[in-house]
């Protein structure tokens, strides 16, 4: 099981690469003509940085991230890092955007993730499962199903009927899954395409709080697959959990 190591790490490894991003962010002129060169740049040195911090704290530790050449040796092992050094690259490069992140999770064979952390460095902060987040209260009003900017799934459409609530668009999935951590929406649907990589951080830490994590026909999220194509989830409050399943499975 995880370690407090392995708990304190994640956040760290987060929180800094998340802090070298903002500062990369800063220092780079803004013209929309730079702003790929920007993206470009972030991907490529968070992804330097979280290999070598991973690499030092976990030498016997795979690696399975966005930005880099995936392997076999991940399957055979006992401990495997799934990390996205920027998730939501295209908010990242359109300052002053915050709805972006950075994960770092740990899944380990028999037990799937154990530890994670998702910073959201533009707001400063970290949520990670080495101080589980307190989930506030729920909030008087329609319930609030966040869904992305560009491609609102219909499966959010189904949800928000059921529950006779709001859609509410945001950035990355790291963003949209820490708003429901954060007590700011009070569900996030996805469907129509993400990767391990996209979910691993956000699931860990929102189970952590107590949420209702899972895929939308209610089956668990399993990682560390051959394929590491994992298209769809739901993330919500605990007591609206069966009332959005129940409107998923019947469309």
């Amino acid at each position: 099981m995880a370690t407090p190591t392995d708990h304190r790490e994640a956040r760290r490894i987060a929180t800094e690469a998340g802090e070298l991003l903002v500062r990369m962010r800063d220092a780079h002129p803004d013209p929309v003509s730079r702003r790929q060169a920007l993206k470009d740049a972030g991907d490529a040195g968070s992804q330097v940085f979280i290999a070598a911090q991973l690499r030092d704290c976990f030498p016997d530790d795979a690696v399975l991230s966005e930005e880099a050449v995936d392997t076999d040796a991940r399957l055979s092992a006992d401990r495997v890092w799934i990390i996205d050094p920027v998730d939501g690259t295209r908010e990242f490069g359109e300052p002053p955007r915050d709805d972006w992140a950075v994960h770092v999770a740990l899944w380990e064979r028999g037990k799937e993730l154990t530890a994670g952390a998702v910073a959201l460095p533009a707001m400063g902060l970290t949520l990670g499962t080495d101080e589980a987040p307190v989930l506030p209260a729920a909030v008087d009003g329609p319930p609030r199903i966040v869904v992305s900017r560009t491609r609102p799934p219909a499966q959010a459409e189904r949800v928000r009927a059921a529950l006779d609530g709001e859609l509410l668009p945001m950035g990355s999935a790291g963003a949209k899954a820490m708003a429901v951590v954060r007590g700011v929406a009070d569900a996030y649907v996805h469907a129509g395409g993400q990767y391990e990589w996209d979910s691993a951080a956000p699931a860990v830490v929102a189970l952590a709080a107590g949420l209702h994590v899972s895929r939308l026909d209610g089956s668990p999220l399993r990682y560390n697959r051959a394929d590491p194509y994992l298209p769809d989830l739901i993330i919500c409050r605990p007591e609206l959990a069966q009332r959005a399943l129940d409107a998923l499975a019947a469309a």
